[in-house]
């Protein structure tokens, strides 16, 4: 896993080298170029020369990145900040260098106090402020990641390894492999991704969940690596280590996301390209201008207020506008425990105005407790039991895992499948001691031409109460029902209310019975409910909705959740729930709570205004400094801009976007 320490990175560490060796060379040449003559330190050509010494290293061995930068702009035709920078800068430095070597060829009225005038320090110290710029926006990304890096800090180094021979031993977190049995002891770190085998404790996951309060883990529970173990022994089974852990997936997805850009940022680089041409156009304009219709020396004026142009203009804080903005919101984001997968997502969150919310493991707790069995005439309880926990042995659902663990409680010998197939999101179906099955719900039945009449109005009581039922069907006959009851989350209820009050218009998709869907709906005062509905309909559902001019978030965490997902202008996915539904959202709640929903919607808010701010502060900034680095205004004034302090301009302007993208860091999201 790569470190995000600043040290690492040496992008940074060669610019700071290559200010730090320059800026004496800068700050003397720059001296020399202001108070020189006054202090009648050197006289005539002699101060060209020492000064073409001083600014030669800082132009071109400091400033050769920004060159290397401006040519690649120049053959990929997409004309950028380091173009103008690039132009800029060889302007000033190559008419001194002419200057210096040749003065002959100038016309006398250039010369001034037996030399001619040169431009060296505005070479060396656009140079000099550019890499500061640089260095400043890099420094600053790094501190976005400062929630990463604590994670990563948080990774222990060994584990703890229980032998197959009962010893027990400390290896490097490197040589644990999946299946490996380990041992966290109180005040360790859980070294890698998996499930607890024997003990109890209570683990601190706040860094990766954002939640404050310890979780109680038991055996069966899942545990999460580089989470705390506070106190009690527990041995784990390692699922999940190196890369696939969710610390490995979280530390790649906020990098993604800082790489990507926002459909925003692609609208500002389509227009900075249009811009850099029209720089160009007036800085040439500015130049031929000032040559033919200005005062002596013309010319010299001329490529002055050319060079200022050209630096004052440059899109620095144009470019830096949303890639800041975004970084700073990815990095707190994910220190809430809410992870964005791209841009594009942060800028499209805040637009949501209807919420698609599946029940189980998204609403519900996810980790269903067995109710009942039910049995036709013709069968018996335990037999419905066995024969739906031993197919439901290889399904993923919730549901599938409460029966299965209370047969095995009850201690019910289960038979593989000879077959399996899950119709995904309405049930399952097989053979099982050569009889063929059919698991799931009144949907599948239908599909089967199986009648649930007989135990309908046992199944209505039932979800009265909020219950899930899951039929079973023996050879095309209705064999039984079992009842399985899924606890509602703490939070879900304040999450719904409280995005009502934002107009988020919500509505619940679930595969499960309508009146079970119905009576969780109630109690969560949500009013439009889709129950027994297959992955494909929810899909349906997200079209339509959008097909109304609805931009449609989609909340789930099971498989048959994916095709919704990736169809919603925003999927979110619960990171309790699986893979697949990860995989196929834009945003993913680690701790797998709704209430993330509303930190990651205020953010979005937060950091699409921050955007608009710093693309505005941009916009108007070049807009001003162009008219006042052509010289529109020597008439009234008779003053002229100053390359150099154009350049100080420009790097004012970065850093004032910089610091502006940092204030999101404070951002309340409560």
């Amino acid at each position: 896993m790569p470190a995000l320490d600043e040290e690492e990175n040496p992008e940074l560490r060669d610019f700071n080298r290559r200010f730090w060796w320059s800026l004496p060379l800068t700050v003397v040449v720059t001296v020399l170029a202001m108070a020189g003559h006054s202090l009648q330190l050197l006289h005539g050509s002699a101060q060209n020369w020492i000064e073409f010494a001083l600014a030669t290293p800082v132009t071109l061995w400091a400033g050769w990145p920004f060159f290397v930068r401006g040519l690649a702009s120049v053959k990929n035709r997409s004309p950028n900040m380091w173009t103008l920078i690039g132009l800029g800068t060889a302007a000033a430095y190559l008419y001194s260098v002419i200057a210096t070597l040749f003065p002959q060829s100038f016309p006398s009225n250039f010369m001034q106090d037996g030399r001619i005038g040169v431009y060296f320090e505005a070479a060396a110290v656009i140079i000099s402020l550019t890499l500061l710029g640089q260095i400043l926006e890099l420094k600053a990304r790094s501190q976005t990641s400062a929630a990463i890096k604590s994670l990563l800090g948080l990774s222990p180094k060994t584990a703890r390894r229980i032998n197959a021979d009962g010893q027990e031993e400390d290896i490097p977190l490197t040589h644990v492999h999946l299946g490996d049995h380990l041992r966290v002891r109180p005040g360790e770190k859980v070294p890698v991704d998996g499930s607890v085998l024997e003990g109890e404790s209570a683990v601190d996951e706040s860094m990766l969940t954002g939640e404050p309060v310890p979780v109680m883990k038991k055996a069966g529970d899942s545990l999460i690596g580089a989470t705390l173990n506070t106190h009690g022994s527990l041995v784990m089974e390692a699922q999940k280590v190196g890369a696939e852990t969710m610390l490995s997936q979280i530390v790649q997805m906020v990098a993604r996301a800082q790489r990507s850009k926002a459909p925003m940022q692609r609208m500002a680089d389509s227009i900075a390209g249009y811009f850099v041409m029209g720089v160009i156009a007036i800085a040439i304009m500015t130049f031929i201008g000032w040559g033919l219709f200005g005062p002596e020396p013309s010319w010299v004026f001329g490529l002055i207020n050319a060079v200022a142009v050209l630096i004052i203009a440059c899109p620095c804080a144009l470019g830096l506008a949303t890639p800041m903005s975004i970084m700073v919101s990815t990095g707190k984001a994910a220190s809430m425990g809410v992870l964005f997968r791209d841009a594009s997502a942060i800028e499209s969150l805040c637009r949501i105005d209807t919420l698609i919310v599946d029940k189980t493991g998204t609403l519900t707790e996810g980790r269903p407790v067995f109710h009942s069995v039910e049995a036709t005439p013709t069968f018996n309880p335990d037999d419905v039991l066995h024969l739906a926990a031993s197919l439901d042995q290889g399904s993923e659902h919730p549901l599938a895992h409460a029966i299965v663990d209370h047969a095995r409680a009850e201690n019910i010998k289960l038979t593989k499948p000879e077959s399996f197939e899950s119709d995904s999101g309405i049930g399952v179906s097989g053979v099982v001691d050569g009889k063929k099955l059919q698991l799931g719900n009144t949907a599948l039945m239908e599909a089967a031409g199986v009648s649930t009449n007989s135990l309908q109005e046992r199944a209505e009581v039932l979800r009265l109460d909020g219950i899930s039922i899951i039929y079973l069907a023996v050879d095309g006959a209705l064999a039984g029902l079992l009842a399985v009851s899924d606890p509602i989350k703490p939070t879900s209820k304040e999450a719904v209310t409280k995005l009502k009050a934002h107009n988020v218009k919500i509505i619940m998709a679930t595969g499960d019975g309508l009146t079970t869907a119905r009576a969780v709906a109630r109690e969560m005062g949500i009013e439009e409910v889709h129950g027994e509905v297959k992955p494909q309909d929810k899909e349906r559902l997200v079209a339509d909705l959008q097909q109304h001019g609805r931009k449609v978030a989609m909340a789930g965490d099971g498989i048959n959740d994916a095709p919704a997902l990736a169809r919603a202008d925003v999927g979110i996915a619960m990171g309790t729930g699986t893979d697949v539904a990860m995989n196929s959202a834009q945003l993913t709640l680690v701790k797998g709570d709704l209430m993330g929903i509303l930190r990651a919607r205020a953010l979005s808010v937060a950091t699409v205004k921050n955007m608009r701010q710093n693309l505005g502060f941009a916009f108007l900034y070049n807009s001003m400094g162009i008219p006042l680095a052509a010289g529109l205004l020597y008439p009234l004034t008779g003053h002229l801009l100053s390359p150099m302090i154009a350049a100080i301009a420009m790097s004012v302007s970065s850093a004032s976007v910089v610091f502006n993208a940092l204030r999101l860091r404070n951002t309340r999201v409560d």
